[in-house]
């Protein structure tokens, strides 16, 4: 037989498809380099338990050898059905050179871009990175910014020339070219090279590397490109299919029960309503601007023991402030900073709902301005077109001030758009205009609202505390292109603003509400590593006597205790509530990311996943580290499924639409 003599399985790599093997061989061994990179540098976040890594190890040689197949499912093709009379001709030389300087382009940027990605978010490349492929003005500038991109080019550029030189010394394209089998030898390798590529894509999913209940064994063992088209395919999740669900009469009875605050009382009969009127005596109607600072982790202040000095103003504004110590940002995104601050509900799976399609009208603090007569203004250093902010804004009714690099609002959203000329921008990067040309808008809009004696609203969104970390020169004492160096010139900024505030007229009748949209960083040893979303938030002018604000409370929480602070009465469908209108030991706090979803409440985190499970830990009061429960409390388990499951059925169904 054909078969027989040909004896294929012995003759791999002097053959055909010597270099179709080769360049796969080079992709597995260079992923398992990577891996144990990437271990070596989180080892401090790993368990050592010997079962967990050894099975990260074996499910990632199985996510390498599926993304070196698909990488070479197309040359596989190409050699199965080239012309027999033609192989080792200047065609198939020159075609095949095309196909292997493309794949090892590819898998080359691959790698090296998964070193930075895990530094700054601690995990394999995932939805943040299938959000950088759509927003590449950013993210091009950001990384020609943050690094060295000619010495990039030249690195890959040098690393396809040394694979090249190592496939010719090693005589493998000599083979590739010398080998003219006849198509039906040529099956014997080709054929079950896309069958078994094919079988693995189809059994291998990216779930199946969650062996383990440390976060970053998991994320080991998955590989980056993998991870990538995964979340590629799954930029939503719809709730019902992939999580743990009650009755939802049920789920709604639970959610009634705990949204509902001491000042509050129902206004519809119907069992998943949740309108709700909020009762006061006597009303305030200050100015509020709101401003959500970049990356703003607690721990960047002295407050929660930093030392470095990073902070002096933000430090010295929370004496005189009423200073949250003990509040947590839903998710690890600014988009899921914007939600939670604006929409006051849980993050529910998927993207941010700022980032969904259909997502205008929805009931939000700028409903309930509207009922106080406020102008709500949006305003960013960047273009608002990323992450589909300004639609998001605009279709709420904020008016959008903005560093416009030609991306429309769209045309349904009924909003004004203001653009920041270039004769007011003193210093720009990537991510837009520095943190004092900023705040000199917010000085602008604030002026003209006073002028014509108009109450205002604004939410502003800096982006100083971002890499690549750069600001105009002479301002502090630290050096460009540090995370401490962007804290304080953060911090600087923030400073001049309200000097400068202080000196307008509309100062005294204005209250700030200063806070973080997310932590500096999110890695840690859990799927969700509470101390990762620990922030700061003051409420500044108030005239009420500085305090700190110790009870546990959601991000979701911190516009409707404003409202509170100020006496309104109004109606709402917002699940954040007033912290100071529960009863001590009703509070919580809303943490998740991209799949997983928890609720932290007391000393206990309840948290569910889409793989219908529901998990339990106690929390260590101090470090705020996880310790799992066998048998969880179902009452909280679920509490927790309430407010998830409802969140996310009412924003599929159109339950949040304002006037619906």
């Amino acid at each position: 037989m054909v078969i027989g003599r040909f004896k294929p399985f012995q003759k791999i790599y002097h053959s055909r498809f010597s270099m179709l093997f080769a360049v796969l061989s080079l992709y597995i061994a260079l992923a398992f380099l990577v891996r144990v990179i990437l271990f070596t540098w989180a080892v401090k976040d790993i368990d050592f338990k010997l079962l967990d890594i050894l099975g990260a190890f074996l499910i990632g040689f199985l996510y390498d050898l599926t993304t070196g197949c698909c990488f070479l499912f197309l040359y596989t093709i190409y050699l199965l059905l080239f012309p027999k009379k033609w192989i080792g001709s200047a065609l198939d030389k020159a075609l095949t050179y095309i196909q292997l300087i493309l794949i090892c382009l590819i898998f080359y940027f691959s790698f090296l871009a998964e070193i930075p990605f895990w530094d700054e978010f601690g995990s394999r490349f995932n939805f943040i990175a299938v959000d950088y492929l759509i927003y590449t003005f950013e993210v091009v500038q950001n990384i020609n910014q943050s690094y060295p991109l000619p010495l990039i080019i030249a690195v890959l550029i040098g690393l396809v020339i040394i694979t090249f030189v190592l496939l010719k010394r090693t005589k493998v394209l000599k083979h590739t070219f010398s080998s003219a089998t006849p198509i039906t030898i040529r099956a014997v390798y080709a054929l079950p090279f896309l069958l078994a590529t094919g079988l693995l894509l189809l059994l291998l999913k990216n779930k199946d590397a969650e062996l383990s209940n440390n976060r970053t064994t998991n994320e080991i063992g998955k590989n980056g490109v993998f991870s990538f088209f995964a979340a590629f395919r799954s930029n939503e999740l719809d709730y019902a299919s992939f999580y743990l669900t009650l009755p939802d009469s049920e789920a709604y009875a639970l959610l009634k029960k705990n949204i509902l605050q001491e000042n509050q009382a129902y206004t519809k009969n119907e069992f998943d309503e949740i309108a709700r009127l909020t009762k006061s005596d006597k009303e305030l109607h200050p100015n509020i601007i709101l401003i959500a600072i970049e990356s703003f982790s607690a721990d960047f202040l002295r407050s929660f023991g930093n030392n470095n000095n990073i902070t002096p103003y933000y430090d010295s504004l929370a004496g005189k402030s009423l200073f949250f110590t003990n509040l947590y940002a839903t998710g690890t995104r600014t988009v899921r900073g914007m939600e939670a601050l604006t929409l006051c509900v849980p993050p529910t799976p998927g993207n941010s709902i700022v980032r969904r399609p259909d997502n205008e009208n929805i009931f939000s603090i700028a409903t309930i301005l509207r009922q106080k007569n406020y102008h709500p203004y949006f305003i960013y250093g960047g273009d608002g077109y990323f992450d589909n902010m300004n639609n998001f804004f605009g279709g709420q009714g904020f008016d959008i001030v903005d560093r416009n690099r030609g991306n429309p609002l769209s045309d349904n959203i009924a909003s004004h758009r203001y653009n920041i000329p270039s004769g007011e921008v003193s210093f720009e990067n990537a991510w837009g205009i520095c943190d004092e040309d900023l705040y000199k808008q917010a000085i602008k809009y604030a002026d003209k609202e006073n002028a014509a004696n108009s109450r205002f609203f604004q939410f502003i969104m800096t982006t100083s505390n971002h890499k690549p970390y750069t600001y105009p020169d002479g301002k502090i004492d630290l050096k460009q292109g540090t995370r401490d160096g962007a804290v304080k010139y953060t911090d600087y900024a923030l400073n001049n603003f309200i000097n400068a505030a202080q000196k307008k007229p509309w100062f005294n009748n204005t209250v700030f509400v200063i806070v973080a949209d997310h932590c500096a960083s999110s890695a840690g040893k859990w799927e969700i590593t509470i101390d990762k979303h620990h922030i700061p938030a003051i409420i500044y002018n108030l005239n009420i006597a500085p305090q700190k604000i110790e009870r546990l409370t959601s991000q979701i929480d911190l516009m409707p205790t404003l409202f509170g602070y100020l006496g309104w009465s109004y109606s709402t469908e917002l699940y954040g509530r007033d912290i100071n209108k529960i009863k001590p030991g009703n509070e919580r706090a809303f943490i998740g990311n991209y799949r997983t979803l928890g609720l932290l409440k007391g000393n206990l985190f309840t948290q569910i996943d889409d793989r219908k499970r529901a998990k339990q830990f106690t929390v260590a009061p101090a470090n705020k580290s996880l310790s799992e429960i066998t048998h969880p409390d179902t009452t909280l388990v679920s509490e927790t499924i309430s407010f998830y499951q409802t969140a996310s059925e009412r924003f599929k169904n159109g339950k949040m639409k304002e006037n619906r």
